[in-house]
């Protein structure tokens, strides 16, 4: 994850912030000169400018910075190793508690040979007492302590995070089962006594050859769709999220249902069909059954037409009947009309429901589709 990130400002300036106190402390430092302080500065420089991918690759940058100070070092330049505290630092913080360890491990056994190599003639004590200076063991613990205690700290934020989030799931599913059971234990036994006394009722007049109320038959369908409305109800509310809820895959089967109740429907496909987002395949669905079943209950239509048409940036759903709506009649938002608006300026698309001009009901919704990717 860390090699994905990008070097920012920030890393920036850090960098050259510590490139620069490098370089002062090297130009203002005693050192004998050498045709080799060009490297030095450049060792200096590099050190501290290497610090911007520290977040980037760690572990390179660790590397780096050691050896930058063991050659400023080794050609004479007796400067702190700031950078590479700064790279411990970095790569506790990034989890690599292993490599970090053995990396300071062999900076400290190395320094002594790089002071010794240096032009200065330092006798083999001073160059121990000189190389702990120049990367003092406390200074060096103390940047790892802050680099562990800094990752442990976003690891358990992360945590905490991740336990809010589940918390809050489980909380909305609670909540969902109850409303499921309420809904099931209010509704569903009623609308059941009312489907078994309509259906009762209509098999029994046909059975003595009487002629079925009409208002009968309507309240057998109503029931019929009451009672296929509360389980898919139940259904959805009941979902955890791993069945597949009803999109446009299932138009077809609404359309069957139609024809099956009686009435001439026809679905209509229009463009190259595209995936769309999962919010628009639902709402797309809920319009059509909405739509269909409005023209079954209200209606009396002989005919009706679903058209689909998918374009770039839109999704464009058409429901027309041949009904006895006419530009005169006022349409009376019922609770499916309301609810179908809310599912579509959800979205941020727009709804058109209304008479047509020769005759019968129109609904048309446009759901915007983002295909950025």
């Amino acid at each position: 994850m860390s090699g994905r990130r990008r070097i920012g400002a920030g890393d920036w300036a850090i960098a050259v912030g510590v490139a620069a106190i490098l370089l002062i402390a090297g130009l203002s430092g005693q050192h004998p000169s050498t045709k080799l302080d060009p490297l030095g500065y450049a060792l200096l420089a590099a050190g501290g400018l290497a610090l911007a991918a520290r977040r980037r690759a760690p572990v390179t940058v660790l590397a780096v910075t050691g050896v930058c100070a063991l050659g400023h070092q080794a050609v004479g330049f007796d400067v702190p190793a700031v950078a590479y505290l700064f790279a411990v630092y970095a790569t506790m913080r990034a989890g690599h508690r292993v490599v970090t360890v053995a990396g300071s491990v062999i900076m400290l056994a190395a320094l002594p040979l790089a002071v010794l190599a240096s032009p200065r003639d330092w006798p083999v004590g001073e160059a121990f007492t000189q190389a702990r200076d120049v990367l003092q063991l406390a200074w060096l613990i103390a940047a790892g302590a802050a680099g562990e205690a800094l990752r442990q700290a976003e690891r358990r934020a992360d945590e905490a995070e991740r336990t809010r989030e589940e918390t809050a799931r489980r909380r909305a599913d609670e909540e969902r089962l109850h409303i499921a059971r309420e809904l099931h234990d209010s509704l569903t036994h009623q609308i059941s006594v009312i489907k078994v006394q309509a259906e009762v009722a209509v098999h029994l007049a046909r059975k003595r050859g009487e002629q079925v109320p009409e208002a009968l038959l309507v309240i057998r369908q109503a029931g019929r769709e009451a009672a296929r409305e509360l389980r898919a109800t139940l259904e959805a509310l009941r979902d955890d999220g791993e069945s597949t809820p009803h999109g446009l895959d299932h138009v077809p089967e609404l359309v069957e249902r139609a024809r099956t109740a009686g009435l001439d429907a026809k679905l209509t496909i229009g463009g190259q069909r595209l995936d769309v987002p999962a919010a628009v395949d639902r709402t797309a669905f809920r319009i059509v059954q909405e739509s269909l079943t409005n023209v079954a209950r209200h209606a009396a239509a002989a005919t009706a037409s679903v058209r689909i048409d998918y374009r770039p940036d839109a999704l464009v759903i058409r429901v027309d009947d041949d009904g006895r709506a006419t530009p005169d009649t006022a349409a009376v938002p019922g609770v499916g009309l309301l609810g179908m608006r809310e599912r579509v300026t959800a979205l941020g698309g727009h709804l058109r429901a209304a008479p047509r001009s020769e005759g019968g009901f129109s609904v048309r919704a446009e759901l915007p589709v983002d295909r950025t990717p």
